[in-house]
């Protein structure tokens, strides 16, 4: 079984996109008309040291990660049985399950990106080496510092969302407990927590104008680590600034399907390398039919 994953913020560098850029020029000069920049230029060159500015961000991993599947598509034919995407990864998911087309995504994923920019005096962190249990244990004895869980990644490792002032002091109470590292992300807010209320309540009326087609090819939801109802995608879209991105059972889904061959598509490695941690160090995630039926369904 094929499977295709995109990857989502933290993907970005310099340089990303370069040899398919002038392949698909006509989408580029769609995308630049959108964008009011060059989006060739803002990923080769950054002139402005942009790139990694989140309203930057993600659009140009959007854009690069959608003509990075047309080119395999193009060049190998091979369509997928399964699609996920993390976190801003998800919309090239969609994208490629027909869900929208390229405009559509990219004009969502700006707006995505310009409601997440706004945020600040939040922060993020990376936590190697404590299980999820010990995590959400630590979480329940020190409530006070008020973060979630942002991101299940791998079974050792998590990342957490949070006021920056609050991030920084659970920094000791993880390393305490024997995590091997605890690194604060370069981010302005506390993405994928209860801290991102108000953007994703400003996106769902931004969603309001926009109208969906059928999906064609299952894709595996951030939120639940289930296949997108056609009914839910606005609902999904909006949730998924505020919930956890629950990729270990995402990955754990497709392993439960059988034999799986898991392939990042767009810049980096990241997903490829997280997608073997999880299939050495996790166990497949079996759903019944029924349980099947009861997400797919409309």
């Amino acid at each position: 079984m094929l499977v295709y994953v995109f990857p989502g913020q933290g993907s970005q560098h310099l340089g990303m996109g370069k040899e398919i850029f002038d392949e698909f020029k006509q989408l580029t000069e769609i995308a630049d008309s959108i964008l009011g920049y060059s989006i060739k230029d803002l990923c080769i060159n950054d002139p402005h040291k942009l790139l990694d500015k989140t309203n930057y961000t993600q659009p140009a991993l959007y854009i690069v990660n959608a003509l990075s599947y047309f080119k395999r598509i193009k060049d190998n034919n091979q369509m997928p049985s399964f699609l996920a995407g993390h976190s801003l990864g998800e919309y090239n998911a969609l994208l490629a399950a027909g869900a929208m087309d390229f405009e559509t995504g990219l004009r969502l994923v700006i707006k995505r990106g310009e409601l997440m920019a706004q945020e600040s005096d939040g922060g993020m962190a990376a936590i190697v080496g404590l299980s999820e249990e010990i995590v959400k244990e630590l979480l329940s004895e020190n409530k006070s510092l008020n973060i979630d869980i942002a991101n299940y990644n791998t079974p050792s490792q998590l990342v957490i969302a949070g006021k920056k002032e609050d991030i920084y002091k659970a920094e000791v109470i993880f390393k305490q407990a024997g995590a091997f590292s605890y690194t604060a992300l370069n981010v302005s807010g506390a993405f994928h927590s209860r801290y991102m209320l108000k953007s994703s309540r400003l996106f769902s009326e931004f969603l309001n104008g926009f109208t969906f087609s059928n999906i064609k090819i299952p894709v595996i939801a951030n939120i639940n680590a289930r296949p997108y109802k056609q009914c839910d995608i606005k609902d999904n879209l909006v949730k998924q600034i505020t919930h956890s991105v629950k990729w270990i059972d995402t990955i754990r889904f497709f392993m439960g399907k059988g034999d799986v061959n898991i392939i990042q598509i767009g810049p980096g490695n990241t997903l490829n390398r997280i997608v073997k941690a999880i299939m050495r160090d996790a166990d497949p995630l079996v759903l019944t039919e029924e349980e099947y039926i009861k997400y797919v369904a409309n």
